[in-house]
């Protein structure tokens, strides 16, 4: 009897071992699960709020600027088939024939510069002498057309075709000039410069007033 009473309290024992090692292995296994399942949930969470690790977030993209239209030219209207272009309008001339204090008869032109001839020129045929620099120095008087004339004799007037093709104009057959360094209306500085530079009287002929020193008047 006392016996069977030791085999079933070992029975029993055991069986409360056996019992005891599933419950604790059970426990472990769902804890376990628990931990990966809250491992996955912060690797998920961390995925989505930063972006895959292995390929890095794309740069913000911006927007194209729009391209700028610039102003398209018109071409300009051509003249009406069969007429001409207008030619570009030349230079107003305007000779003044008048008296002025000293000096005497001059000709001036619509500014009040004075006029000039050159004794290297001819009048006949009318020719001028005075290119390149010279004609820098004493700028010819051209004209496309006919002069405005004031207190000067129209038969007198005409206009001589110089080397570059431009018409310069003429008193009495000579080419008329003005003078760089007369830098105001009335000045006569180029008065008997080289003893062959005058200024010139309405009718054509050298002016030998107010001849600088050294400078005569050269014979008629």
């Amino acid at each position: 009897m006392i016996r069977r009473n030791r085999i079933a309290i070992a029975v029993a024992g055991g069986m409360a071992a056996v019992l005891a090692l599933v419950m604790w292995t059970s426990n472990a296994t769902g804890l376990q699960g628990r931990t990966v399942a809250q491992t996955e949930q912060v690797g998920a969470a961390a995925q989505g709020d930063y972006g895959d690790v292995q390929e890095p977030l794309a740069p913000p993209t911006s927007e194209e600027a729009a391209p700028v239209e610039e102003p398209v030219e018109e071409p300009a209207a051509d003249a009406p088939e069969g007429q001409a272009a207008p030619a570009p309008s030349g230079p107003q001339v305007t000779l003044v024939g008048k008296s002025v204090p000293k000096m005497g008869e001059v000709v001036q032109d619509g500014d009040g510069r004075t006029l000039y001839r050159f004794d290297k020129d001819t009048p006949d045929p009318a020719k001028s002498n005075c290119e390149g620099q010279c004609a820098v120095t004493w700028p010819p008087v051209l004209s496309n057309g006919k002069p405005q004339l004031q207190g000067v004799d129209p038969a007198l007037v005409s206009t001589v075709k110089r080397a570059d093709g431009t018409d310069q104009v003429t008193l009495d057959g000579w080419p008329l000039y003005t003078y760089a360094k007369d830098e105001a209306p009335g000045q006569w500085k180029g008065q008997g410069v080289g003893g062959t530079w005058f200024v010139v009287r309405p009718d054509g002929k050298r002016n030998v007033e107010c001849l600088p020193p050294g400078v005569t008047a050269p014979a008629a």
